[in-house]
């Protein structure tokens, strides 16, 4: 008999502003704060709040993509290409924005960035962009180790996902009574790893992991809002998968699916890393 294939690490992805469809490198290195590019820039209402597609599901539309120099290349349906460039606090200055409940000192992009993204919302909004993103925002301390940092995420650095279960959740879907809604592809849950040769839902078990040279903490459970209920490619809304994870996935941290990491190590991960749980 031969041994076990072990699990892999299929897929990257980061997002460069945060709620807009992201990118899926083989490979990206790792910050403390989570991959290197990931969500350092963020969309702000008139009033410096976080606008994100719980709000604004056409942000699934509109897309970031990493530009030379270290900006962003935005597209989306019916709005012109627009190159921004990495703002200088020096010149532009910071403003304080606001997401879920912590204030975040941030650099604003160009007016140009805040025209187009204001066109293509059709509100009054601003892009902001995250400079240094180990000195502004703390992870949850009940989760956290002292002076673990996270960008413009959530909550945590990192955000893993696997095969298996979402296999098995599309399983219950079609098992259940809302016609049409399956299967959902791994992007309505927007994770940074995707891992494959697990068993289903294996990941609730784990507390550490090592994937090729690095190492993760397990933080918690990522419990998941109306945003996977966004179909990414069309932005319209149903009610899957929250029915079915409200049926055979609530656990204490709430609708849960996938884990949520704290990088232990910083480095180069590559689709096809192996990975071993350590605990």
């Amino acid at each position: 008999m031969s041994d076990p294939v072990p699990p892999v690490l299929k897929a990257i992805h980061f997002y460069p502003v945060k709620s807009m469809a992201g990118c899926a490198p083989g490979e990206a290195a790792v910050e403390p704060w989570g991959l290197a590019g990931d969500r350092r820039w963020m969309p702000v209402d008139a009033d410096g709040r976080a606008l994100t597609q719980r709000q604004l599901p056409r942000l699934a539309l509109a897309s970031a993509r990493p530009a030379p120099g270290g900006g962003l290349l935005l597209t989306a349906p019916g709005a012109g290409p627009l190159e921004v460039a990495v703002p200088s606090e020096r010149e532009h200055g910071t403003v304080m924005v606001e997401l879920f409940r912590d204030k975040v000192e941030a650099v604003p992009a160009a007016p140009s960035a805040d025209a187009w993204l204001s066109g293509y919302l059709g509100i009054p909004a601003r892009l902001v962009y995250m400079d240094r993103p180990e000195s502004r925002r703390a992870v949850n301390p009940k989760y956290a180790l002292a002076g673990e940092t996270v960008s413009f995420a959530d909550g945590y650095p990192v955000l893993v996902t696997t095969t298996a279960s979402l296999d098995a959740l599309n399983s219950l879907i079609a098992q259940g009574d809302v016609p049409g809604e399956g299967p959902l592809p791994m992007n309505r849950f927007r994770p940074n790893l995707v891992v494959d040769g697990t068993a289903a839902w294996a990941e609730d078990g784990w507390r550490r992991l090592s994937i090729g040279e690095l190492t993760f903490r397990v933080a918690k459970p990522c419990a998941r809002c109306v945003i996977t209920t966004t179909d990414q490619s069309t932005a319209e809304r149903g009610r899957e998968p929250l029915r079915t994870l409200a049926r055979h996935r609530r656990l204490d941290a709430g609708l849960v699916f996938g884990q949520l990491l704290i990088p232990e190590s910083t480095g180069l991960l590559r689709v096809g890393d192996r990975v071993e749980i350590l605990g």
